[in-house]
Parts: C-alpha cells; sequence; structure tokens
C-alpha cells in the first residue's frame, strides 16, 4: 500500500528551494496522487490544474506546516481540498468527449463523497483508518461507517453476494475483524456466531472479497502510468508562473491534449504484471530495510504466513545471491504487546540445507533494527531480516522450520546495548516452503596501493552482490615493529552513491594466504549500480600493533608500588598479594594524551622464561573529545559514542610462586608490545577495470 509517511530527509530542502523542491517531490510520489485525484476528477486538464493548484497552496502555506503530522499527511490533505474544490467547480466541467470513464471509476461515482473519500483513502491509497480519519475530519468510527456502506454498496455493484445480507447487528464488526483489529474476546464471540450463520458468512465472504479486490489495486499501482507530459506540463505551467508574476491571471495556452492511452491503462489496471516497480515500492512497501530491493527489482513479495500459539510469522520476501540468501520476515504476537526477532543462528532450521545451499560460506548476523519508524511505533509486531546460506543452485525451495523467536526490550532512553530479553524468548514450530532464484553478482578488478600509518594497504576486488557490496583488500605485514590488526572503513561511493560498512569491521579471508600480505574483506550496504567507473574509499580507524619490548627490572627488597616508564607513561606495579599464587596488578588511570590503549606484557623468572596468566582487567571508554564512560556502572551503545577509545587501567596477572624462591617475586617485568587505535578520514580514489 502506499503509505501515509515518508522520511523526513525531502523537507527541508523542499524549504529552501521553494515552489521547483515541491514539484520535485511531487515527481516522486505522482502515481498515488494521480489516483486520488482520479476518484475525484475526470480529465487529464482537470489533474493538472490539481496538482499545480496543489504545489502553490504548499507553497505559500509551507511556514505552517507542523512536524507533529508527517510531511505527506499535511500535503495529502491539501490535495483533497483542492480535489473537493475543483469537483464543483464550474470552470473545470468534464467533457463529454473521448474515452469512457474507467469502470473503476464509474463504480466509485455510486458512492456518495464521504464514503468515496474513506474507500479511496483506506483501500486504494492505502493511509491507516486513524490517519484517514485525521484527514477527512471524522472519529475512527465514523470513518469505520463510511467505509462499510461504501464497501456494501461496491458489492452491489460489482456483483458480490447480491441477493444476501447479513445479520445487521454484526455489520459493525466487519472492518474490524477483517483488518484484524478486533479485540480477541469479541473476536471469539464474533467468530462462533459466523460459524452458525449461514448467512453471515456469505455475506462476510462477499464483503472480503470487495475489500481485497479493492487492496489488490493497490498492489499493482507501480504498473500505472500517467499520461505522457503530465508532470512536464504541470511544471511548464509552474515555470511561466514564475517566469511572468504580472501575467499570471492571463489565460494560458493549453501545453498538450488529453492522451488517449491514459484511459486504457486505468482499464487495464488490474491485469498489469508488475514490471515498473520503481516508484510504487518506493513508497508503499512499510518495510524500510526490504524497500531498497524491492525498489530495484530484486524479489517478490511472498507474504508466506505461519502460527503457533498466537504468534505470526509472515515471510515477505526472499532475496538470494552468492554471497547468502535473505530472509524479510514480520513476526506478529496476536494476543500480548511482545516484539520478538528471528536469530539465524538460534531455533532456525533449513531442513533441505545439504541439497540446495553452499555450505563453504556461513550465513551473515543482523542485529535488531530498533530504530526504523514500522518497529518504534508498532508494539506487537517487529519486522527485521536474517541471513542464510547462500544457494548452491539457481533457484530452489527453501525448506525453513523456526523452533524458537527471542524476545526483543524497546528502550526509549537509546542506552540499551542488548536488544534481547533473553527471559522471555518465544518457543514454538513455524515452517515455510520459501521459493527463491540466485540473482548475479559482479566483481571488479581494483589496482591500487596506499599507506595507513606508514604500512603498505592493497585494494584487490570490488564484489557488487544484490543483497550487499564487499571490499576485498590486503595488508602487509613486512613491518617488524609495526602492524595493522584491524582496518575499518567509513563508507564506500561509487558514481557519487555512499555506502556505509558494516558495523562489525573487517574479516580475515580463509583462502591460502599470500607471503607479506593478509588479505581482508569489508562488508558494505547494498550498492544497486552496475557499471562503476570510480570508486572512493574513506578510512575510518585503523588498530594498531606497537612493538616496543622493553624489560623493567623488579626489586624485592624495595617497597611496593614500583613505577616504570613506558610510552611516556608511568607504570605502577602495586602491592603484590602472595600466596601458592601471587597476584600482581600493573595500573596506569592517567589517560589523557596516553599513548597505548593496552600492553601485552607477562613476567620473567631468573631463567629468562616469561611466567605469569593474565587475569582479568579494568579500563575506562573515552570519546573523542574526552569524555570518559563507566561500562560496568552505565550500559553504553558503543557504536552511537565518536571515535570511542577502550584504554585499560588495571591490569592483573597471577604467577604460580609456590615453588618460587622465598621472596616469591619475578626477576623482572617485561612489555612486549602495546595496542593503540588510530582514527582516519582519508579518502582513496581507484580506478575500476
Amino acid at each position: 500500500m502506499i503509505p501515509a509517511k515518508i522520511e523526513p530527509i525531502s523537507i527541508t530542502p523542499i524549504r529552501e528551494k521553494s515552489v521547483e523542491s515541491i514539484f520535485n517531490w511531487f515527481e516522486l510520489h505522482k502515481q498515488s496522487f494521480y489516483i486520488l485525484g482520479c476518484s475525484y476528477l475526470r480529465d487529464q486538464r482537470q489533474l493538472e490544474d490539481l496538482f499545480y493548484q496543489t504545489i502553490l497552496k504548499i507553497h505559500k502555506q509551507l511556514s505552517r506546516f507542523k512536524k507533529e503530522t508527517s510531511f505527506e499527511t499535511w500535503v495529502t490533505s491539501i490535495f483533497i481540498q483542492t480535489c473537493r474544490e475543483l469537483s464543483i467547480d464550474g470552470r473545470l466541467k468534464a467533457s463529454d468527449e473521448g474515452e469512457p470513464r474507467p469502470d473503476l471509476f464509474q463504480k466509485l461515482d455510486q458512492l456518495n463523497e464521504d464514503e468515496r473519500e474513506a474507500v479511496v483513502l483506506t483501500y486504494i491509497k492505502g493511509v491507516s483508518r486513524e490517519e484517514a480519519a485525521l484527514l477527512l475530519n471524522v472519529s475512527e468510527e465514523k470513518l469505520k461507517e463510511h467505509l462499510f456502506s461504501g464497501i456494501q454498496t461496491l458489492k452491489k455493484e460489482l456483483g458480490y453476494g447480491q441477493c444476501v445480507n447479513g445479520c445487521k447487528e454484526y455489520h459493525k464488526h466487519y472492518i474490524d475483524y477483517l483488518d484484524r483489529t478486533m479485540d480477541r474476546p469479541k473476536k471469539v464471540d464474533f467468530e462462533i456466531h459466523i460459524y452458525h450463520c449461514h448467512n453471515c458468512q456469505e455475506d462476510l465472504a462477499a464483503f472480503q472479497d470487495v475489500m481485497l479486490s479493492l487492496r489488490d489495486l493497490t498492489k499493482r499501482v507501480e504498473d500505472f502510468h500517467l499520461p505522457p507530459n503530465f508532470m512536464e506540463n504541470v511544471k511548464a505551467r509552474l515555470t511561466e508562473r514564475e517566469n511572468h508574476r504580472r501575467l499570471k491571471n492571463k489565460k494560458r495556452k493549453r501545453m498538450g491534449i488529453v492522451f488517449a492511452s491514459i484511459f486504457a491503462l486505468l482499464i487495464g489496471l488490474e491485469v498489469f504484471t508488475g514490471t515498473f516497480t520503481n516508484l510504487y515500492y518506493a513508497y508503499t512497501e512499510e518495510d524500510e530495510q526490504l524497500r531498497p530491493f524491492l525498489q530495484q527489482g530484486l524479489g517478490e513479495m511472498l507474504n508466506l504466513e505461519a502460527e503457533s500459539d498466537g504468534v505470526k510469522i509472515r515471510i515477505k520476501s526472499a532475496i538470494a545471491d552468492d554471497v547468502q540468501t535473505l530472509i524479510f520476515y514480520e513476526v506478529e504476537d496476536t494476543t500480548d504487546d511482545n516484539q520478538y526477532a528471528i536469530n539465524n543462528f538460534e531455533g532456525v532450521f533449513v531442513k533441505n540445507e545439504r541439497e540446495i545451499m553452499n555450505h563453504s560460506t556461513q550465513p551473515r548476523f543482523y542485529p535488531p533494527d530498533l530504530n526504523s519508524t514500522f518497529n518504534t511505533e508498532k508494539k506487537n509486531v517487529y519486522q527485521g531480516k536474517m541471513s542464510l546460506r547462500p544457494l548452491s543452485k539457481d533457484e530452489g525451495i527453501i525448506e525453513l522450520r523456526i523452533t524458537k523467536l527471542l524476545k526483543l526490550i524497546q528502550d526509549s532512553s537509546g542506552r540499551n546495548f542488548n536488544p534481547f530479553d533473553n527471559t522471555g524468548n518465544e518457543r514454538g514450530e513455524w515452517n515455510f516452503e520459501i521459493p527463491v532464484t540466485k540473482q548475479p553478482s559482479v566483481e571488479f578488478a581494483l589496482n591500487r596501493e596506499t599507506e595507513v600509518e606508514g604500512i603498505p594497504v592493497r585494494f584487490d576486488k570490488l564484489t557488487i552482490a544484490p543483497t550487499t557490496t564487499i571490499l576485498q583488500f590486503a595488508i602487509n605485514t613486512e613491518q617488524p615493529d609495526k602492524r595493522i590488526d584491524q582496518l575499518n572503513f567509513d563508507n564506500l561511493k561509487v558514481n557519487n552513491k555512499k555506502v556505509i560498512a558494516d558495523m562489525y569491521g573487517s574479516l580475515y579471508l580463509d583462502s591460502q594466504p599470500e607471503v607479506n600480505w593478509n588479505s581482508l574483506q569489508t562488508y558494505f550496504d547494498p550498492l544497486f549500480e552496475k557499471k562503476p567507473k570510480e570508486v572512493n574509499v574513506q578510512f575510518k580507524s585503523a588498530s594498531l600493533t606497537i612493538q616496543d619490548q622493553r624489560t623493567f627490572e623488579l626489586n624485592a627488597l624495595q617497597e611496593f608500588p614500583q613505577t616504570f616508564e613506558y610510552a611516556g607513561s608511568t607504570i605502577s606495579i602495586d602491592k603484590p598479594e602472595v600466596g601458592q599464587e601471587t597476584k600482581f596488578i600493573i595500573s596506569n588511570h592517567e589517560i589523557k594524551n596516553r599513548a597505548y590503549e593496552s600492553l601485552h606484557l607477562d613476567f620473567v623468572d631468573e631463567n629468562g622464561y616469561g611466567i605469569g596468566n593474565m587475569m582479568d582487567s579494568e579500563g575506562v571508554l573515552v570519546d573523542k573529545n574526552g569524555v570518559e564512560y563507566d561500562i560496568h556502572k552505565t550500559p553504553v551503545a558503543y557504536e552511537k559514542i565518536e571515535q570511542p577509545r577502550y584504554f585499560t587501567t588495571v591490569q592483573s596477572i597471577m604467577v604460580d610462586t609456590l615453588n618460587a624462591p622465598e621472596n616469591k617475586i619475578p626477576k623482572s617485568l617485561r612489555i612486549h608490545s602495546y595496542n593503540t587505535t588510530k582514527y582516519l578520514d582519508e579518502v582513496v580514489k581507484i580506478s575500476v577495470k
């Protein structure tokens, strides 16, 4: 369905760029608004004028827009008011000539204005009942009355159940029952009545057929074509107005003719095959993670459903490539306000995995997205995605069995770094047969070398797959005093389109290692680019190990703490706790401008052998501005901190001193190396072969 809300990203540019940007916004939303306009008006000239006048009104009233409502809802209210004005305006009487009015709108013409508006907004444009009531300035109960009477009228017009009428006292429940919003006790009572009443069974079935027919139209909005030059004509009028303000009342020359093809397209609306998906799915699919894939024509809507103990799982779509198989799902708790997610590593089984999947590749983990608009608004429904192994064949049927769901915790404070409530997991059994077709991936050879902190880094390959983008690179290991343990990227820009790097950083490849080079790869968001010309890679951070071995003699006769200078810092060995095992505490609480974050160290005995086992450590998390976070007192979402660094402040080492000399003090402390993180902002430009 066409959503009632859009992302707020377009509002600021609209305010800045005025009429032109408002027109561009309508260019993206033209199909849904054109169909809404067709329910009021009759020909192309009326509809062009409708778009034209609405854009001017929005421009004039833009300063009144308040963020309490979505921008699209506010625009829709102005659009509807303009529709009402033009539909009764004698200056814009529809011509009796030309193609007959399409059958759909002829049927809608039989409804009164209240019924038509309620039906079109709810089932053609697809806004929620709550928002439709707001737009029409009526209560939700009144809206349901209009919907019921409108669908009953359409039921007769379309020939569904003409001679059957159910029990009048149960009519008020039809909408809530079919929309699955009825309270459970009422639902049980209603279903008991339906079970025993044959007339209500037939009447409800016919009523449902009409609702499904209307909703089926919304699934094919992407196939609907506006007349050629429709938006160009609107833009031409706006441009003329801007260029000739003093002549705005002059009768304008019509820019085109009414195209007969629009009527043929409207008549064929119910039989189109779904070829033109981009614009429709850009603003109709409410799942923010699935929407970009459907925009690109990847995958198809499946809507497979299974229920266990009041919890429904819907498999919305599946997209497969050589990297993974992405499953987009929705979990609904029909009995309580709980949100559940699927963990692909726990309680998920592919019964025919051996036959259809590639076992050389592991599935990826996607953490729950609790910040999406849908998941924050819904209390009992969660939309997510999970990864399975890639297909070993070009197509197949995945026999999926799910036995466990993980309960999620919504935390409005944003401090919760663990979204799972392990005490409330849901067990059951949900089985699906999911058809999938593997989409092709494209690999591009890269040949670019740069340096990070003086260490050579080489870019080898770019893989553009439908579900992800992979950058393969290698780090040189020849330098004896320094190495890069982890190299993280911020983003990848291809043909001026930017994609963000995976939050889990880079992974080492399992392939045969190359002499003096470690090969790694980083995952980025899907790119949806088929012919990259130039790749820009922006670094984020590098985790380094600096080899700087020093040995510090311990004096058994000297009191503790004993201190040493290392890497510009003072390190303290506190008084040991002596026993069969002696515990040594090494500390440095001064973190400002400290060169290292952690140390690799041990103790040395009289024979020069390393002794001691690292037991535990303490530390503090610090952001770019030096603000400290005590993760032991307050949970912290690591990824939300700007340029975080974790400084170890205390390390404890346990040394077996049962058979040691009488003083039980090791000969020396040996520091092998230290770790540090460098934040980067360099951008490397790479030509693509």
